[in-house]
């Protein structure tokens, strides 16, 4: 079996910096010597951008680029009727939340009544790792308990807390002394056996391994298609059982959604809306405003009644005036150009389309995801389905020459992460598709 990956997947590599343009060395050299080396870019050959547009994002000479990867710009880049929400409000006022306002109580009420009337609260800050960091916070405080179990390859944030519970950052940084790692609910290796009840189980023997040390569990947390696990979506409703285990054990369910929230899956506005559960706490990062500094957790009343009754919360660029605009047109211009229709009917022709290819070229193991959040798997050999991360990395990179961007997932890199920003329609999927394809062919 590959060894996972322990340097960031699809990162430059800083020993080809001789074999860049004068341009991108130059500035590479300034970023390292100001920014440091944990700043890391992606590609074999970094990308110089200076301006975006709906889909589009634009070199310094004028060269278009296909994004099939940024979900934080999740209306489009630049959209501008965000654009227009920032630049009013901005004129007008811009503060926190610790003085009497209108706009984020109408934004509030917007947003919950898009979830299931259990979660009744809401809570903000700026960044998803804020987000992250404060539902741990409550449901610690809300269980007693300290104990954490995440998948293997999570990503949930950069915060001490938060970085603390993702793996994915690299073998170089620790996790917490009371976080159980599980593996990814992976259907395609899952030898016949049901996902549901495999993945159940392993989160029912990281609690009782928890508990035989005195250790009681505080909280399960996922994004709900396990994005940088490898992207696992099927069956839908697989989770239904890990939520029960998880409430007998006294522990919280946390919904990481900055990924696959917002009606990026298509048939649902929230990725554990797919499972048909209700978790405890849902999280939400900065595709909520555009790319604009604001995030929430969103709660059970009863978890943040007694967290709030005890504990004082503020964050003071939180929900200020200005973010809360972007976040308010955001939601408006998903339901008003009917992205998540567009979402389904647009990842169907991707899914379609990579089928198709995958009929074709044998380095496919699988193809998989729902809505604009898909994956396509290489392996060495579809018998063993040993993963092929070289491939995977190879075809991103020359993606990029040919100038559609994406990136790689998993815990060997050997997933194509597709995750383009919703307005991505038809004929963008069909330039992704020949495109690949082209790439294939190079590559084989």
């Amino acid at each position: 079996m590959t060894k996972p990956a322990t340097t960031m997947i699809n990162g430059f590599d800083a020993s080809r910096l001789g074999s860049l343009p004068e341009r991108e060395r130059s500035m590479i050299e300034r970023r390292q010597a100001m920014l440091g080396p944990s700043y890391r870019l992606f590609y074999e050959q970094p990308l110089h951008l200076v301006r975006g547009q709906g889909v589009w994002l634009y070199d310094p000479d004028g060269n278009a680029y296909l994004d099939a990867y940024n979900n934080v710009p999740s209306v489009g880049h630049c959209h501008p009727k965000v654009v227009a929400a920032i630049a009013e409000q901005a004129a007008i006022l811009n503060t926190h939340t610790r003085y009497l306002d209108e706009k984020i109580l109408d934004y509030s009420a917007k947003l919950l009544a898009t979830f299931p009337e259990e979660i009744d609260r809401v809570m903000y800050c700026c960044t998803g790792s804020e987000a992250v960091d404060l539902a741990l916070r409550m449901a610690c405080y809300y269980t007693g308990g300290t104990g954490i179990i995440i998948t293997e390859n999570a990503y949930h944030g950069t915060t001490a807390a938060s970085a603390a519970i993702s793996p994915s950052l690299g073998p170089n940084m620790p996790l917490g002394v009371h976080v159980m790692t599980v593996p990814a609910p992976d259907a395609y290796r899952s030898e016949g056996r049901d996902v549901a009840e495999m993945f159940a189980e392993n989160v029912s023997k990281a609690i009782a391994f928890m508990q035989r040390r005195g250790i009681r569990p505080a909280a399960f947390i996922a994004d709900s298609i396990f994005s940088t696990d490898g992207i696992f979506s099927e069956p839908a409703g697989f989770l239904k059982r890990t939520l029960e285990v998880v409430h007998e054990a006294g522990a919280l369910y946390i919904a990481d959604e900055v990924q696959p929230g917002f009606g990026r899956l298509g048939s649902h506005m929230w990725g554990f809306m797919r499972h048909d559960i209700v978790p405890d706490i849902a999280v939400m990062g900065k595709p909520m405003g555009n790319g604009l500094p604001i995030a929430a957790a969103v709660m059970k009343g009863e978890i943040q009644e007694r967290f709030g009754r005890d504990i004082r919360y503020f964050n003071t660029f939180g929900a200020n005036h200005v973010s809360i605009a972007a976040a308010n047109a955001v939601l408006e211009i998903i339901r008003d150009e009917d992205l998540m229709a567009n979402a389904v009917s647009t990842g169907n022709d991707l899914l379609n389309g990579m089928r198709m290819l995958q009929q074709r070229f044998d380095c496919i193991g699988d193809v998989r995801g729902a809505g604009l959040f898909l994956g396509l798997e290489f392996v060495k050999d579809r018998q063993s389905r040993e993963p092929d991360g070289a491939r995977s990395l190879a075809v991103v990179n020359r993606l990029r020459e040919r100038r559609v961007l994406i990136s790689a997932a998993g815990l060997h890199g050997n997933s194509l992460k597709i995750r383009p920003p919703l307005p991505f329609g038809k004929e963008h999927a069909e330039i992704f598709l020949t495109t690949l394809e082209a790439v294939l062919h190079e590559t084989n």
